[in-house]
């Protein structure tokens, strides 16, 4: 299988691993739900393990990193590469932000160990998209999956120019 490299965020997701108006109040409930997008992927080894992994992660320190974002994410052997699911969520969710902004955009992460450096720029590149306030709203009134991969595609080439 071969193995992805980009950390260009509307390349790694498809509209399979989107979900728009996330239904949930409890983090561990909307956690639950993106990873379960994930579920038909190939490269998963053990979707169980994938959660354990995620929550594990979690439990350490909330990945609720500001500005309304959740980041759940964890690297693990129960992948072969590294997969993205993003999701808006109807209600917002505490996660135990440091700014104490309740999550309204989550962006999952989960890969191999040695996908590391790739893992952290991805983390990096949706936290400098959503700290700009345009594309956060604009990702807020997404209604469908596809709008929300044009927002991506276009702030991401935003952040390039």
């Amino acid at each position: 299988m071969p193995t992805t490299r980009t950390t260009e965020l509307h390349e790694l997701l498809s509209p399979d691993h989107i979900r728009v108006g996330l239904s949930g109040t409890e983090k561990s409930e909307v956690i639950d739900t993106i990873i379960d997008l994930l579920a038909p992927h190939e490269a998963i080894r053990d979707l169980e393990e994938v959660r354990a992994a995620v929550h594990e992660r979690e439990e350490k320190m909330s990945t609720g990193v500001g500005k309304g974002l959740g980041l759940p994410h964890a690297k693990t052997s129960a992948v072969v590469d590294t997969l993205v699911a993003f999701a808006t969520t109807d209600e917002p969710v505490d996660f135990g932000a440091v700014d104490d902004t309740p999550v309204r955009l989550l962006l999952l992460v989960v890969g191999p160990e040695e996908h590391k450096s790739q893992h952290i720029k991805i983390l990096g590149r949706i936290s400098r998209l959503v700290s700009r306030d345009g594309v956060r709203d604009r990702l807020l009134r997404a209604e469908t999956p596809q709008t929300i991969l044009d927002v991506l595609r276009e702030g991401e080439q935003a952040l390039q120019s």
